[in-house]
């Protein structure tokens, strides 16, 4: 007896300091076969507390009279699967006749204290199914990616969502993408994953950041273009205007639009060619989009005119192209002048880290989703990395990123540097990757006196 207590207190002591250290060992040993036993075990009561069951229906009603048996209670939804996941459960269900998914949806806040979950959200995979994704455990405070992720060409995973799935930034399903967020709240950590997932596939990076580069030129190696200031950018983007109308005039020469070809060979955008055809992808990344839209006289106006000119043009035709845009900043309103309204309407991806104010939270999500704009401005500051990701579909989810250093990115970026593709029409903006100034710029007054 002596030895038996001995164990269960040293089992017990191991499962405390696993779910205070390591949460994802403690679900994986511990927590997933008690939560599924407390699900199975509470199932019925817990859907007739949160009012997700049916009455009987009239034949049994009747048949029961008849036989003179008990009034049969009501069903909840039939359980059709229960899975164990490395973060929580997947509870998937039929719904009973009368039943609709927005009542799961709206009772997932009961269903997670009732079934003593961390959280719980819901989908409809078909009609009459709906899947319900349990977290154990708070998957967002050290985020850790599985070591498996389902990668394609132009797919790539960036970050891991509350319910514990992965989220892509998947660029032939979305396009082009807005990213906010303010100083301190992750974006650049954000974009930095994006790059590292980007550079090991066959596919041209372009840098926008006028910042002075000190975001994305330290990855120069795996960048086909970088541009740090204004006037600069104009050409590059004028110069990625000109490979567009190539591109399409690529495309019309290999349509195939012949009687004799059928039509799901026949070509409308680079992803239809051929692969020896097919031009390299690019993707653009603009660092600090305000920085692009301001100006202090007429000459600056001139040049921001046609730098968000060039944009909306690249979002609106680009994606047949391969052209893709991933625009930041951390502020991004209706205040930076005229085009910027427009510009957004093409930018179907939205990402919001924390924010200053609620402006540049409806910029990214008050023409999807209100409760999104909620969720985004209630980002604590602590939390470094949290974002709420959504589209145009209506639908959010809250992510964050893994920590990747500096160091880190630029050492993937190195490691596949030799896949850099070198592009005729942007050969004037590859960057510069030998030669150190002359001269260092003193940063103190200190710095000077000493030199």
């Amino acid at each position: 007896m002596t030895a038996f207590t001995v164990a269960l207190v040293l089992v017990v002591a191991t499962a405390g300091l696993l779910r205070w250290r390591r949460p994802t060992w403690y679900w994986l040993t511990f927590g997933v076969i008690l939560a599924a036993l407390r699900v199975l075990i509470r199932y019925t009561s817990v859907m007739d507390a949160c009012g997700l069951t049916v009455p009987p229906s009239r034949w049994r009603l009747a048949f029961a009279r008849m036989a003179n048996r008990p009034v049969p209670e009501a069903r909840p939804p039939r359980i059709l699967r229960l899975r164990p996941t490395r973060t929580g459960l997947v509870l998937r269900l039929k719904l009973r006749p009368g039943q609709d998914a927005f009542d799961f949806a709206a009772a997932s806040d009961r269903l997670r204290h009732s079934f003593s979950m961390y959280g719980v959200t819901s989908r409809e995979l078909r009609s009459g199914v709906v899947e319900l994704r349990m977290t154990g455990y708070d998957v967002l405070k050290r985020v850790q990616m599985p070591s498996r992720t389902d990668t394609r060409p132009m797919r790539v995973p960036v970050a891991l969502r509350e319910d514990g799935s992965v989220h892509y930034r998947d660029y032939r399903a979305i396009p082009h993408a807005l990213t906010l967020g303010a100083t301190e709240s992750g974006k650049s950590v954000y974009q930095r994953n994006l790059v590292a997932g980007l550079a090991p596939m066959d596919v041209a990076l372009v840098g926008i950041d006028c910042k002075e580069g000190v975001e994305l030129f330290p990855l120069a190696r795996r960048f086909s273009a970088l541009a740090d200031d204004p006037d600069t950018v104009a050409e590059l983007l004028d110069a990625l205007v000109n490979r567009m109308k190539s591109v399409y005039q690529l495309i019309r020469a290999e349509q195939r639009i012949t009687a004799d070809v059928p039509d799901a060979e026949i070509a409308a955008d680079i992803w239809d060619l051929p692969d020896h055809v097919r031009p390299t992808p690019i993707v653009v990344l603009v660092d600090e989009v305000a920085e692009l839209a301001l100006f202090a006289d007429k000459e600056e106006e001139k040049r921001r005119d046609r730098i968000i000119t060039a944009l909306a043009r690249l979002a609106q035709l680009g994606r047949a192209a391969g052209i893709y845009l991933e625009i930041c900043g951390q502020r991004f309103g209706s205040e930076l002048g005229k085009g910027i309204t427009m510009l957004r309407a093409q930018l179907t991806g939205r990402t919001a880290h924390r924010v200053n104010d609620e402006t540049s939270a409806n910029m990214a999500f008050g023409d999807i989703s209100p409760d999104a704009v909620l969720a985004a401005i209630q980002i604590p500051a602590e939390l470094r990395g949290v974002a709420v990701a959504g589209d145009s579909t209506g639908g959010w989810h809250r992510i964050r990123a893994p920590h990747t250093t500096l160091r880190q990115a630029v050492n993937i970026c190195n490691r596949h540097a030799d896949r850099t593709p070198e592009l005729p029409e942007l050969a004037p903006f590859r960057p510069a990757l030998t030669g150190t100034a002359s001269a260092p710029v003193p940063l103190s007054k200190t710095a000077a006196v000493t030199a």
